[in-house]
């Protein structure tokens, strides 16, 4: 095997690590799970969107951290490597607040990893949603990253990131970079810990993996916090969960005190 496609075929490999982290990637049509919690104690609406080449089970121990926590909420899926930004934006959020609505629930919280941050960003482009409360995000690219301009024109990349993936870098073209300041109550998340050297090596340090930490901020943002965890795995750390729930309730991160 030649040099260049032994180094494309390992750049492809290390970019479907680090998106995913599951052995299936999915393409199946909109999947909407629902978890009551608490009955009649529920405080609110908790709608949850994964991450590219993700499934909604990867968003699942936040879902029963929530329902525990006296949430309704709506675990969405949706075919990220079918379509790209807009679309999706569009595909799966209007039915997931639907679902909120017709439990009668006069608040709605929303929590995010990765791409579905930028769909929620988008969607707010040309929606209102009157009963959004606060939002937490999970390592989103919300400067795009690096990683997609160094690989978006080997072979194969969009095969495995879809038209979303090439939507997502830093140049022109990139959809984040070209979304307007947010202009609600926003919680970012950053990752700092990468369990994927060959692509942190394109990402301004420290890094998740795949989302440099200073791609991840955006204008408007109430509260920040970085935790030494990698982009795969940030939705699932219980320390990031409970920060979510702190977030959720109180409008700020647990940061620690400063000497």
């Amino acid at each position: 095997m030649c040099r260049p496609l032994l180094i494309s075929l390992l750049l492809l490999l290390a970019s479907l690590a680090s998106w995913s982290g599951e052995p299936v990637l999915s393409d199946k049509p909109l999947v909407i799970t629902e978890t009551l919690g608490g009955s009649d104690q529920v405080q609110g609406c908790a709608v949850l969107l994964h991450g590219l080449a993700r499934t909604h089970k990867s968003m699942r121990p936040l879902a029963k951290a929530l329902a525990a926590a006296h949430y309704y909420v709506v675990n969405v899926g949706y075919p990220s490597r079918k379509f790209a930004i807009a679309p999706l934006a569009n595909m799966a959020i209007p039915p997931a607040l639907a679902l909120c609505r017709q439990q009668g629930l006069t608040r709605i919280d929303i929590v995010s990893h990765s791409l579905g941050g930028i769909l929620l960003r988008q969607y707010l482009q040309a929606n209102t949603i009157p009963e959004l409360g606060r939002v937490v995000m999970y390592a989103p690219p919300n400067q795009g990253s690096q990683v997609v301009d160094k690989l978006k024109n080997i072979p194969g990349f969009r095969l495995i990131n879809g038209p979303a993936g090439l939507e997502l870098g830093t140049d022109a073209k990139s959809v984040p970079r070209q979304l307007a300041p947010v202009h609600f109550d926003l919680g970012v998340i950053a990752g700092t810990r990468s369990i994927n050297w060959i692509l942190s090596q394109y990402l301004p340090n420290p890094d998740d993996g795949k989302v440099s930490l200073e791609n991840t901020k955006v204008e408007g943002m109430r509260d920040f916090i970085s935790l030494p965890v990698s982009h795969p795995f940030i939705m699932k750390d219980k320390n990031a969960i409970r920060q979510t729930l702190h977030y959720l309730q109180t409008g700020a991160f647990l940061h620690e005190p400063k000497d």
